[in-house]
């Protein structure tokens, strides 16, 4: 995001597209940038009932959006004057989305980072500038691109239906039942002495989820969550 003229007016650096002002609380999220990521990030919050400001400095991505946000804003998020204008300091929760403009993002964190935002989020575009953010002193750094290939890498290899890293080397992982599991109760199958991971629900053809137990049968088409490390989740979802 360039940087406008010195001098230039605040009233003429933002661009208000909403009539609805948006008040931060516990259930709103400014978004900065709103790029593809951004974007499509700021749509799903609205869908589960958050309060989204969105802003971003091309009338583009601003007009795209318009209407669908609770509030978006074209602003220059990466001037202070104009982050106290969109009284960002009172979110507590922002996400920084414009991971492919190095210096404005940048810019952008270490002033909401010096305006002691409690939770922030942002984009990173390769562990560089993830490593830059996190001196800085952002709470959480995301890399899209680089968390889907190894997303992605992990479905390729097996019938894992999606799979969930949520923390380095242990994972959540959506499959089919194995065959070889079904027809006899879950504490027979010695699940966790075998194979070192644990059957934490199943959805049978309602598509309804169901916590396990010890006595839980699955059935041949049954969708399981299991829960382990990355090497073993790995090694379970190769089973047929």
């Amino acid at each position: 995001m360039s940087s406008p003229k010195k001098g230039r007016p605040l009233a003429k650096l933002l661009n208000f597209r909403s009539e609805s002002k948006i008040a931060a609380t516990a259930d709103s999220v400014a978004v900065i940038g709103l790029g593809r990521f951004g974007s499509s990030l700021a749509l799903e919050l609205m869908k589960t009932g958050t309060h989204v400001l969105g802003i971003d400095q091309h009338e583009d991505n601003v007009q795209a959006l318009n209407g669908e946000l609770t509030q978006v804003v074209k602003a220059d998020a990466s001037r202070r004057e104009v982050l106290e204008q969109l009284a960002i300091h009172d979110f507590d929760r922002v996400v920084v989305a414009v991971g492919s403009h190095l210096q404005s993002s940048i810019l952008c964190c270490s002033l909401l980072v010096s305006m002691k935002i409690p939770l922030i989020w942002a984009k990173a575009q390769d562990d560089r500038h993830g490593l830059i953010l996190e001196q800085l002193g952002v709470n959480h750094i995301v890399y899209p691109e680089k968390d889907m290939g190894r997303r992605v890498a992990h479905l390729v290899r097996g019938s894992i239906m999606d799979y969930l890293e949520v923390d380095p080397g242990y994972a959540m992982v959506k499959m089919l039942a194995p065959k070889s599991l079904c027809g006899i109760p879950l504490s027979e199958t010695q699940t966790r002495k075998k194979y070192r991971v644990t059957i934490a629900a199943k959805a049978s053809g309602t598509g309804i989820w169901q916590n396990t137990d010890v006595d839980t049968v699955l059935n041949e088409g049954d969708r399981v969550l299991v829960l382990g490390s990355t090497v073993d989740t790995d090694r379970f979802g190769q089973l047929r």
